[in-house]
């Protein structure tokens, strides 16, 4: 990738922030791509499109343990669950046989597992040497009649944020507009509603989520063209500029995309989550907005007035137990903001939460969410964060799965919220079961256990002398 294309990816007009900085997003200094590269950013923005052989071009460590890294869930196929990689070798790089193996690769793939496409992620090693997986990607399509998305993303390039935007922008270049979206079937259509097709971006179906919140759509009659891209096929991502509206689920992973979807297609779109009761049904009401229709504002709000009242009720019992209890929240991105919000709605205390990979936007969210005063936390240190937990006197910390086991040789009740989990935390019935869960960790009897003091360290009482 051309250095005037990665600094164009990193000016973002949509950006709050961007706009404060002439020269747009600053650079990464050394060091601060800790917890993701460019190259990390790119395949887990993408690698959720089930149905495509996700392959990465580089050494075997760039691919590390690649079957099943990340909990997004398919409704259907799982190829992309697949771990696939051209295995660079020392001997490779030296005598120049990058390119010949990424086309042997592609051909395994596409004659082994028949996929709708074949997604190349571009590593460090041969973004070096020069491969040109541009030139590789195109022979190669052309040849096996697949699909080739070359994604140009090697690590070095800048952090996990800048590898979302790449991804991105290869969707918009080589996947966006290539197709027409399919008539519904007539048995599907809800008699005197008016259907309209939207768009989710940056919504990974961590957990199933997505699946959440999907029959609400289907209830709304409103068909979701792409999840971009939990739980989405190569064939929805290609529609995606037919939809009427979009919803940004994750801001600092896919802003640029449902600009451009705007600026080409004129498709409104709007921010928002589905994390807690108030974000779920604002995010219904932003649609309702979109779309400027009455018939589908009446139902979104009886939907809404519904949902919440049954959610209300199942909330009670759990809310009597977690009401006023102190939560640290040590996320990052949308969640910063997005899980305070669904700890609110709980009735419990947000102490602090993380920004370690927050934007201008989330951070002002968070603000406006716990006060002017919200503390906020940069540093992903594992003991200054159970220094804050104990400082702040916190009952729980929610926190991504590298902080399991400092936390839990701690002795602290914690909550996985990571991008690996199997639980989905989206949506209504999301916030139920999230409730739940908090309800177990924090009360679980092991925590009076693990800090009591065994008996067998008790003094012994003197034994008496003859």
């Amino acid at each position: 990738m051309k250095p005037e294309e990665i600094q164009a990816l990193m000016d973002e007009p949509a950006c709050a922030h961007n706009k404060k900085s002439k020269s747009g997003c600053a650079k990464p200094a050394p060091g601060a791509t800790q917890g993701g590269c460019c190259f990390d950013g790119a395949r887990n923005a993408l690698l959720p499109v089930a149905d495509v052989a996700h392959i990465v071009h580089g050494p075997i460590g760039c691919a590390g343990s690649s079957w099943d890294n990340r909990g997004t869930r398919s409704s259907g196929p799982d190829t992309y669950r697949i771990g696939m990689t051209t295995d660079l070798s020392d001997m490779d790089v030296i005598m120049g046989r990058g390119e010949r193996r990424l086309y042997r690769a592609i051909r395994q793939a596409v004659e082994t597992h028949k996929p709708a496409a074949v997604f190349v992620y571009n590593t460090c090693v041969p973004a070096l040497q020069g491969d040109d997986i541009d030139a590789v990607s195109k022979a190669a399509s052309e040849r096996f009649g697949v699909p080739v998305v070359p994604v140009d993303c090697a690590g070095f390039y800048g952090n996990k944020n800048l590898g979302n935007r790449i991804a991105g922008d290869a969707a918009y270049k080589h996947m966006i507009g290539g197709r027409e979206p399919e008539a519904p079937p007539t048995a599907s259509e809800i008699p005197g509603v008016t259907r309209h097709d939207i768009n989710l971006i940056g919504e990974w179906n961590v957990g199933g989520e997505f699946w959440n919140v999907s029959p609400l759509f289907d209830e709304l009659g409103l068909r979701v063209l792409c999840s971009f891209s939990g739980d989405s096929r190569f064939h929805e991502i290609q529609t995606m500029h037919r939809a009427e509206a979009s919803m940004v689920v994750c801001s600092k992973a896919m802003l640029h995309v449902a600009r451009k979807l705007e600026a080409d297609h004129g498709i409104p779109w709007f921010e928002g989550s589905f994390y807690g009761v108030k974000d779920t049904s604002a995010a219904l009401r932003g649609f309702a907005r979109l779309l400027n229709d009455s018939d589908l504002t009446m139902r979104v709000e009886a939907l809404i007035a519904r949902e919440e009242a049954r959610v209300e009720a199942a909330l009670d019992p759990p809310r009597q137990k977690l009401r006023g209890k102190r939560v640290l929240i040590f996320t990052g991105g949308y969640k910063s903001w997005s899980v305070v919000s669904a700890m609110q709605d709980l009735g419990m205390v947000v102490v602090a939460t993380g920004t370690e990979k927050s934007t201008e936007e989330d951070k002002a969210r968070i603000r406006e969410l716990m006060g002017p005063d919200a503390r906020m936390i940069s540093d992903n240190d594992q003991t200054g964060l159970i220094g804050v937990y104990r400082e702040c006197g916190a009952d729980i910390l929610i926190a991504g799965d590298r902080y399991i086991y400092p936390t839990l040789k701690s002795r602290i009740p914690f909550l996985d919220i990571d991008h690996v989990r199997r639980i989905g935390y989206a949506g209504y019935d999301g916030l139920i079961e999230l409730a739940r869960n908090l309800d177990h960790a924090v009360h679980s009897p092991v925590w009076n256990l693990v800090r009591s003091r065994p008996s067998w360290s008790e003094p012994r009482p003197a034994r008496a002398v003859a």
